[in-house]
């Protein structure tokens, strides 16, 4: 009994490993979070509930009536793009806002991750910009290909003045599993 703990303890650690190699050796373009939670081995292995939460309605909430929403979907495709249907309301009119997700591996539902990464079109930042009412919306996405399916992490959002920087909007914590 204690042999087949000890091959599958070995096959385990193979199979690490030759992950690392294999997205060591190629020559993506991730952020330093991204390549850091990769070298220091903290990716957690999929949640052990029965349904990964591969998408997520994330609620965004400000001051008094400011809100908006991030409709959050990975398709099953070997791309793995997240896309972020992200929309916006009551904030300032015809004002430049950014998305931005911060993640932390240790799976308790509290994100205290600070790893602020500003999302877009890929590794392009993109603003979302509001309409005269204050209203806006944007399609964001972001390529999580570097991160090994069954990877589980706490997520939270906010959005912020590109400007001044300001926060207007939070979101509770999440947590994703990428596909």
């Amino acid at each position: 009994m204690q042999t087949i703990f000890k091959v599958s303890a070995i096959i385990k650690k193979v199979l690490f490993i030759t992950l690392m190699v294999i997205f060591f050796s190629c020559k993506k373009d991730i952020s330093k979070e991204e390549q850091s939670l990769l070298t220091q081995q903290k990716i957690s292995s999929a949640s052990k509930t029965d349904k990964p939460n591969y998408n997520l309605e994330v609620k965004l909430n400000g001051d008094g009536n400011r809100s908006g929403h991030i409709h959050f979907r990975q398709d099953k495709d070997p791309a793995k793009i997240i896309t972020l249907d992200t929309k916006v309301h009551h904030l300032e009119p015809t004002t430049e806002y950014l998305l931005q997700r911060a993640v932390d591996v240790n799976l308790d539902g509290n994100c205290t991750g600070t790893n602020w990464l500003t999302l877009g079109h890929g590794l392009q930042s993109q603003s979302i910009l509001t309409d005269h009412k204050g209203n806006g919306n944007e399609e964001l996405w972001r390529d999580v290909s570097a991160i090994p399916s069954g990877t589980t992490f706490d997520i939270h959002f906010r959005v912020i003045n590109k400007v001044t920087l300001a926060v207007v909007l939070t979101s509770d914590c999440y947590q994703y599993t990428v596909r």
